[in-house]
């Protein structure tokens, strides 16, 4: 079975990204073939693990970490096989606390296999181009596919300061189904790279 993490991508509090999170869940959990057990999907919410900025003394790409709070990390994105990362857009890319959860592990995130999904004023699309381009380091691959959420559009919001509620058009379900048709076959053909290369995660 390929397990699937839908990482909430933020940390700040009364967070839309959370509340996109939810709804990625909600709506994968009826795709056929997590209902027909071939995935399975759950939430990693960066928040639950209270990462500080990295603080290990040495290089992740060693694999010695010394604190708890990094191997709870590693052990949640090790056991999974794929990702759909849940990001805003601030300032023209992804928030600084997604960056550094990234830079805390390195062959945890090998040859796994990613999709997004994205909010904010211009849909998020430019912290996903961002998050590409990190993840290709990395050696994840990542799904062209993706859902782009617009906040005047998407959202009914009437205090600026709170979340507010998810409205999405039914073309962004469709393109979270496409999504994760493409993510599923890539993750099971990963899992195969992963084995042939000794990748322990």
């Amino acid at each position: 079975m390929i397990r699937i993490a839908v990482v909430v991508g933020s940390t700040r509090p009364r967070r839309r990204t959370a509340v996109v999170a939810e709804w990625v869940l909600r709506e994968a959990r009826s795709h056929p073939d997590v209902t027909a057990g071939r995935a399975d999907v759950a939430l990693l919410d960066l928040a639950a693990f209270g990462l500080p900025v990295l603080d290990e003394p040495v290089s992740a790409a060693f694999g010695r970490y010394e604190h708890a709070h990094t191997r709870r990390w590693s052990e949640a994105v090790a056991s999974h096989d794929a990702f759909v990362f849940v990001t805003p857009e601030y300032n023209h890319s992804f928030p600084g606390a997604l960056k550094n959860a990234l830079d805390y592990l390195y062959t945890e995130w090998f040859h796994k296999a990613a999709g997004f999904v994205s909010h904010g004023v211009t849909g998020g699309t430019r912290a996903v181009e961002h998050l590409r381009t990190v993840l290709a380091e990395l050696k994840v691959a990542t799904v062209a596919p993706q859902v782009a959420l617009n906040a005047f559009t998407d959202f009914e919001i009437t205090d600026p300061t709170l979340p507010g509620t998810l409205t999405p058009g039914p073309h962004h379900a469709e393109a979270l189904n496409d999504l994760l048709d493409d993510l599923i076959p890539w993750a099971e053909a990963l899992g195969r790279v992963r084995a042939a290369r000794g990748v322990r995660a």
